[in-house]
């Protein structure tokens, strides 16, 4: 325990964090006067285990069980509170040895390299878990990207349909002018965006995604609307699509390339698209210069994984002969986004357990917790670039996009199923 209670005596000033070890010693840490968070380690070398790298090991110690949060806290409140700390100036939180820092750059940048193979198992990895799972926490739509909060008030379901509205605003369709245009939806999810911009718009699509079960449910869901001869989904590589399309779209998808395929990515994405096009890119991003993703999700949620800076796609829109017509930074609504779906990860708790076991469910506790915080406190926003290969092909200003937002959003009724449900 020694290791670790040096490291938080020099962490913790924000809040109070209170450590039983597995022998009932007792350390506080922090403001004496702030409501203490109290965890608890079960055995020997629990402590140890999370102090010689605190990013992963702290994790692997909740999904195992041998940390403990007591209530009437939980994870969340603890990763909240570490990571907070940890973000302020002057705070650190890593393995102590540099030469462990320096081997998880290295293996963080190999893991970037995503050629088609590893590519597919990457996504697999984390999108094949059943569809039972994913419906337990995201909205009816299963929309598993940042929703768009007008409102902090307002429901996931409401800021989920705002934010295919603001999509579909930046994507400057005009209702009773899109016969015979076509759209690729890269990553298509389970088809939600692809089967709201037909409906409101009737445009034709195609979503590509290398998930199996994500295009098996897509195409039941444009069945099941009678819309499968004009919203079509494929289990194919990006790389591998061809033809033209008036519109791309390219939702949480690009987190999944890597930073040495982004050139390969968008010259693939401008061949693609016609010459009076428009692709929007919908993506988490760095509020600093490039980095790495951590160790433990890297290991556990999204193998091959990478979170942009604003400057590797900018600079990588440049060579592939893009024009950047519109950035638009979108700063806590994944915070938001992410603090529903842990709600209700954890409002399911016997159900996730039954599916899987107690460790997959603490293990989604702790991934979604530590990514509400990077989006609270840490280096994370998202980023909306719409991109064109003729500045004429959007408006002078960008009053249209508020407008027509506003819009497709007074269209839509929210659906409450999941108040009957919980």
């Amino acid at each position: 325990m020694w290791l670790l209670d040096r490291m938080l005596r020099a962490l913790v000033r924000d809040g109070q964090l209170v450590v039983t070890d597995h022998d009932g010693t007792v350390y506080r840490y922090g403001d004496a006067a702030a409501d203490p968070v109290r965890i608890r380690f079960t055995d020997k070398g629990a402590a140890f285990h999370v102090a010689r790298d605190p990013r992963v090991g702290a994790g692997e110690a909740y999904m195992d069980g041998r940390l403990v949060v007591e209530p009437p806290h939980d994870i969340r409140d603890m990763v909240l509170l570490v990571m907070r700390n940890a973000n302020r100036p002057g705070g650190k939180l890593g393995p102590p040895s540099r030469l462990r820092r320096a081997v998880d750059w290295a293996v963080a940048k190999a893991d970037q390299i995503n050629l088609r193979a590893k590519a597919s198992t990457n996504v697999t990895h984390h999108y094949d878990l059943t569809r039972q799972f994913y419906e337990l926490f995201l909205d009816e739509d299963r929309q598993y990207t940042m929703a768009y909060f007008r409102d902090p008030a307002n429901s996931l379901e409401r800021a989920q349909l705002d934010k295919q509205a603001l999509i579909a605003a930046k994507l400057r369709l005009v209702p009773g002018q899109c016969e015979g245009m076509r759209m690729l939806d890269i990553g298509c999810g389970w088809g939600g965006l692809g089967l709201y911009l037909h409906r409101h718009f009737g445009i034709e699509v195609l979503g590509v995604s290398l998930a199996p079960d994500q295009v098996r449910f897509a195409n039941e869901r444009a069945e099941a609307a009678g819309v499968a001869d004009k919203v079509k989904f494929q289990l194919i590589d990006y790389r591998d699509v061809t033809g033209q399309f008036d519109r791309i779209t390219s939702v949480g998808m690009i987190e999944h390339v890597g930073a040495p395929h982004f050139g390969e990515y968008f010259a693939k994405t401008n061949e693609l698209l016609a010459d009076d096009g428009i692709m929007l890119t919908h993506t988490i991003g760095r509020t600093g210069p490039p980095g790495t993703t951590d160790k433990w999700t890297r290991k556990y949620i999204f193998p091959g994984g990478y979170i942009p800076a604003m400057s590797e796609l900018v600079a990588a829109l440049e060579r592939t002969r893009w024009e950047i017509a519109d950035i638009e930074v979108l700063r806590y609504h994944y915070a938001h986004t992410l603090a529903e779906w842990y709600a209700r990860t954890c409002q399911h708790e016997a159900e996730i357990t039954a599916l899987y076991d107690a460790r997959l469910f603490r293990m989604w506790q702790f991934y979604l917790a530590g990514a509400e915080q990077s989006f609270r406190s840490g280096g994370m926003v998202n980023f909306h670039i719409q991109s064109v290969k003729r500045r004429s092909a959007v408006p002078m200003t960008r009053d249209y996009i508020s407008a027509e937002a506003a819009r497709l959003s007074a269209l839509d009724e929210a659906p409450k199923w999941h108040l009957a449900r919980d």
